[in-house]
């Protein structure tokens, strides 16, 4: 894999913070979206995966390519998905969500297909652990999606399914953790993420009370994981990562609520 980093931009973006990475195509950026999603820009060419207006959309751009992994408010947000499109924005989304979103297009599990120069395939997210909230196979998808000569994959809510272990040569990871029913605990991410052995990995969708805070402001969360802290969480993932050469990088993905 070929991939030597760049400093982080010297802007500072609300509610996001913009990142970067360098391939052999140029600087690519990378901005976090509230709990589960980010946007990606190299050049002209913008890819926003799973964005989630509750915290706003301020320091984001009209995407060319639009990507949606499962049909929950968090993830499928069409009041965001609209802010963030024109009439050229291509949509790309799992069949569960068509009827929230008609205009976009269905992409099912291992398929591929290219959007403005961008080569997308649809990985395949859901449980090995049975309990609520199910993630059922074939329902939703992760994605893996090469700009600028690196492939970055966005796992989506998934455990480390086969097809997921399948993947090879992916530069940059986004991979969820803690989530319901002691799914992708910090050692189990840790563990997939060592199988994909990316340079730079994400840990997000990690921090569940947050989300139903942002959604429902009564939710009374205790902050728990287990018994860890949210942050003991990410310290557990970095530390298990500790030794794997791979760089651990803890985006904006949860700015303070209001």
């Amino acid at each position: 894999m070929f991939l030597s980093l760049a400093p982080a931009v010297a802007a500072m973006l609300t509610p996001a913070l913009a990142d970067t990475v360098s391939g052999p195509e140029g600087e690519i950026g990378i901005t976090a979206i509230t709990h589960n999603g980010a946007q990606l820009v190299h050049g002209d060419t913008i890819v926003t995966v799973d964005p989630w207006g509750v915290m706003g959309l301020e320091g984001l751009q009209t995407a060319d390519l639009i990507l949606v992994t499962d049909n929950p408010g968090h993830h499928l947000d069409p009041e965001a998905i609209a802010a963030l499109s024109d009439a050229d924005t291509v949509v790309l989304m799992p069949a569960n969500s068509s009827q929230r979103l008609p205009h976009g297009m269905v992409i099912e599990n291992g398929e591929e297909t290219t959007v403005a120069g961008v080569e997308i395939e649809a990985i395949a997210a859901y449980d090995i652990i049975p309990g609520a909230p199910e993630h059922l196979k074939g329902d939703a998808n992760g994605y893996v999606v090469t700009l600028g000569g690196l492939r970055f994959f966005f796992a989506g809510v998934t455990e480390c399914v086969d097809e997921v272990r399948a993947l090879g040569g992916i530069d940059v990871a986004f991979m969820p953790m803690n989530i319901p029913v002691g799914r992708m605990n910090p050692e189990a991410a840790a563990e997939c993420t060592r199988l994909l052995n990316p340079d730079v990995v994400y840990p997000y969708h990690y921090n569940q009370g947050y989300a139903r805070r942002a959604a429902n402001p009564e939710f009374e969360d205790s902050g728990l994981v287990n018994g860890m802290t949210i942050a003991e969480t990410l310290d557990a993932f970095e530390g298990e990562l500790a030794d794997s050469g791979i760089e651990v990088r803890r985006g904006e993905f949860y700015p303070p609520l209001p």
